[in-house]
């Protein structure tokens, strides 16, 4: 009996620890090889992810409400733990909202990288905040030489697409709150700051930019090529 106690003890040890190696471990998204952190304060952390064509992130784990900002068309799969895998293709600049709280895989289905920006939204809104859905901030504005879309308005957060052809012109206006600017081509932009006078800012795509709150200022393409960039402001 002893022996046989023995003998089945062994059998569920081996079958216990080869399940584990079928299961691979969960990670948090900042220890995914595929995620670089780049930037973070208290409103956001900010990573650069770049997965290899035909290749996979690690199984990870979101804690926050995120957006993803897609640098260059692909297609993925995405693999949510306890959900079928869900193809989807991404064009360049395109921005997407993802409520957190889950685990999942990307895996790249493209024959060229896949390549974004993940802001996660570290704060949530304020109760007071009178702007509960998004729906009434969408919309197109057009601009001298280009055009501004607000695409959502989540989590206390503004979040809009600039499109800015050569001398392109988006007019003096004025940002509430600090705002992260996420370059989707190279750009080179003159911001002229009221009472400071004005500065250039060049990026390359995929470089991001922290601005301060109460900022007033007027931006021209100053570059050669058209300037496409997301702004996110937070309350």
């Amino acid at each position: 009996m002893k022996a046989l106690c023995c003998c089945s003890f062994v059998c569920w040890t081996a079958l216990f620890l080869a399940a584990q190696a079928r299961s691979p471990a969960v990670v948090e998204v900042t220890a995914d090889p595929a995620h670089h952190v780049v930037l973070e304060n208290s409103y956001v952390r900010v990573s650069q992810v770049y997965v290899a064509p035909h290749s996979a992130t690690s199984l990870h784990h979101h804690p926050y409400d995120y957006m993803f900002v897609t640098l260059g068309p692909s297609e993925i799969s995405n693999e949510v733990e306890g959900k079928a895998p869900l193809k989807i293709k991404l064009a360049e600049g395109e921005t997407r909202f993802t409520s957190g709280g889950f685990v999942h895989v990307t895996r790249n289905l493209a024959e060229t990288p896949f390549r974004n920006i993940t802001v996660e939204f570290l704060r949530r809104p304020k109760a007071s905040n009178p702007r509960a859905s998004d729906e009434d901030e969408r919309g197109l504005q057009v601009l001298h030489g280009g055009t501004e879309e607000v695409i959502f308005y989540k989590d206390g957060v503004r979040v809009s697409e600039v499109d800015l052809q050569i001398a392109g012109v988006e007019p003096r206006h004025h940002h509430t709150g600090p705002q992260l600017l996420v370059a989707v081509t190279d750009l080179v932009l003159r911001s002229e700051v009221s009472g400071k006078g004005a500065s250039t800012l060049e990026m390359k795509s995929g470089d991001v930019k922290w601005l301060p709150s109460g900022l007033t200022h007027t931006v021209t393409n100053v570059g050669t090529q058209k300037a496409t960039f997301v702004i996110a402001e937070f309350q």
